[in-house]
């Protein structure tokens, strides 16, 4: 089921007596959701995506703005019509039930044609319990499960009515690392067989990126980005984007374009053409800082990080808006053996984005590589 959503906007009345002004949680919100794709809505705390995900699902009215379900208008249709499955954040499961009863419990409310004997309920439990692989556990209750069994009882309970889509919000949250990621890649298997459109509300960024098709980032109620995660992680529309995904985080410094040469502090790191001198914010992705004895951007060395297959080189810059300039090198790479005080690299120009010092947004450049 494809999913638009067109000028939505929703808005609080405010309850600072001070300033009465009107909070805007999602702000005249436009783009289309592919049918069958599953699309990560990403953004940091309050930016509006549970809010985007309750009125997708009915459970709040948008203050204006449509929202349609294929080629249907279900802006004004309550949440029981849409079509939808929701997984809460807490699970919300009922603690008295087992978990076949929770998982039954969305089929009897059906009423008319609809309506299922008890055989057809508990087969079609039974079938969105194996999709979860949970068949074994029907007669236990929630308090008898570990926190990613209860996740799949809520994702089996939304799964059972065959929704047209299948909204997720923050359903990972609550669990350790391991089981993260363990959970995330069977949410991935899941709408892959089930085919449903899912969307998938989450702060982390490396779940958006793992699992989505696409990624919408968002930004106090608004649309930053849209697009497939790697895209965006290659081409940031602004810092904001730049900032928002990677792990470890962009390295951003203080930078100047003069006489077509990038300049972070008073190194002269990058040629480019393309920019007109100004001041610049210069994003530098940490796997684009490559240890070289004789390249232009020198740093100050705080320590190194060996974490398995990767070191990470941690260092200090006095134009870094950073704590640390982190930078990334493979543990089989030679170079990775860093003494003294200082440490050298070169920048990799496609891991490098400048940015406009007022707007934020990104300026495009053409670095020129020196023979």
């Amino acid at each position: 089921m494809k999913v638009v959503l067109k000028n939505l906007t929703k808005k609080f009345p405010g309850r600072d007596r001070k300033n009465p002004a009107d909070v805007i949680a999602v702000n005249d919100f436009t783009f289309e959701i592919p049918d069958g794709k599953l699309i990560g809505l990403l953004g940091p705390s309050g930016c509006g995506k549970s809010t985007m995900l309750n009125l997708i699902s009915g459970l709040q009215k948008p203050t204006s703005g449509q929202i349609f379900f294929g080629e249907d208008d279900v802006t004004e249709l309550p949440p029981e019509n849409r079509g939808i499955g929701l997984v809460f954040q807490n699970y919300a499961l009922y603690p008295h039930l087992t978990v076949r009863k929770n998982i039954t419990f969305p089929l009897e409310n059906l009423k008319g044609k609809d309506k299922l004997t008890k055989e057809e309920m508990n087969e079609k439990a039974y079938e969105a319990a194996k999709l979860v692989q949970i068949e074994e556990l029907m007669d236990r209750k929630p308090g008898e499960l570990s926190g990613g069994q209860q996740q799949r009882v809520a994702i089996a309970r939304a799964l059972v009515k065959k929704p047209c889509v299948l909204l997720l919000d923050e359903p990972l949250s609550n669990l350790d690392a391991r089981l993260r990621i363990q959970t995330r890649e069977e949410i991935r298997r899941i709408q892959r067989e089930t085919k449903i459109t899912t969307i998938f509300v989450t702060h982390d960024q490396e779940e958006a990126m793992s699992i989505s098709d696409m990624i919408v980032v968002m930004k106090d109620g608004i649309l930053q980005q849209l697009g497939k995660p790697q895209e965006v992680y290659d081409n940031p529309i602004n810092l904001f984007v730049a900032k928002f995904l990677g792990t470890p985080p962009i390295n951003v410094f203080d930078g100047e374009v003069k006489d077509n040469k990038l300049y972070i502090g008073g190194d002269a790191v990058l040629n480019i053409k393309g920019v007109s001198n100004q001041k610049v914010y210069v994003g530098v992705r940490p796997e684009g800082l490559d240890l070289d004895e004789a390249g232009p951007f020198v740093c100050d060395l705080t320590g190194v990080e060996v974490m398995g297959r990767d070191i990470s080189i941690i260092s200090t810059h006095k134009a870094s808006l950073n704590t640390t300039v982190r930078s990334i090198a493979s543990t089989g790479d030679t170079t990775a053996e860093v003494e003294g005080e200082q440490v050298r690299f070169s920048l990799a120009p496609h891991k490098v984005f400048i940015f406009n010092k007022e707007t934020e947004e990104r300026i495009a450049f053409v670095a020129e590589v020196e023979q």
